[in-house]
């Protein structure tokens, strides 16, 4: 492998979040890999915005609360903006409504803030590659609960998007999978199907919904009543 090649190959994270001691732990961890490379810092959400914009991240780890612009509306801003740059919203609790709201801007995963150097660094490289299933069952259970929190009369009128109709009965089925957690492996084996079939699905029904990953996926999937949530507690 070139030099040119080992450059291409390396995901460039930015890092997000008011507290200098974090973000230096975060650093340490990341350029111990060596197909990871910290760009940047951003000590607010506008400094995010912009770093973004110039330094052209492939992941941003992207603090929820953060003075002058937080990190919701940040991610909000730069998953509008056209940037490629996937988000990671690093919270403390992982029932937390602003990992929801993360996820609802835009934001390609949430992790807490203590999170394990190695499921760090994995995320870091499922979200650059554009798979997203970081923590899907933690994912699944924030959005019930968000869910269960709606009145009656909220939950009771959602509505399938227009776009919906565009799915074919084979892909609604995958999307409703994808909704419970599924990885691709799960889904070719509940649908019998080969992994590369499942990702030929799962990339169409992103495209015809107009979302960036399967993370928006299943908030979508929540959102317009395609997925109802079970009991509290089962």
């Amino acid at each position: 492998m070139t030099d040119h090649d080992q450059q291409d190959s390396t995901i460039r994270v930015l890092l997000a979040d008011d507290q200098p001691l974090l973000r230096m732990g975060f650093q340490l961890i990341l350029e111990g890999q060596d197909d990871l490379a910290v760009v940047g810092e951003a000590s607010n959400g506008e400094d995010a915005v912009r770093l973004v914009a110039d330094l052209r991240p492939d992941v941003v780890l992207m603090d929820v609360r953060m003075p002058q612009l937080d990190g919701i509306e940040a991610t909000r801003r730069i998953t509008t903006s056209g940037s490629c740059a996937r988000v990671i919203i690093l919270t403390t609790f992982d029932l937390d409504e602003y990992a929801f709201a993360g996820l609802r801007a835009g934001a390609s995963a949430f992790l807490l803030k203590d999170v394990a150097p190695q499921d760090l660094v994995r995320a870091i490289r499922i979200v650059a590659s554009g798979d997203a299933v970081v923590a899907p069952r933690v994912t699944q259970r924030l959005l019930e609960t968000y869910v269960r929190s709606l009145s009656p009369a909220q939950a009771n009128s959602a509505q399938p998007h227009p776009r919906f109709a565009e799915l074919t009965p084979r892909e609604r089925e995958v999307l409703e999978a994808v909704a419970e957690g599924l990885s691709n492996a799960e889904l070719a084996r509940r649908f019998f199907l080969s992994e590369a079939t499942i990702k030929t699905h799962v990339r169409r029904i992103l495209t015809k919904l107009g979302l960036r990953d399967r993370v928006q996926a299943v908030v979508f999937a929540y959102e317009n009543g395609i997925v109802v949530p079970g009991p509290a507690g089962a």
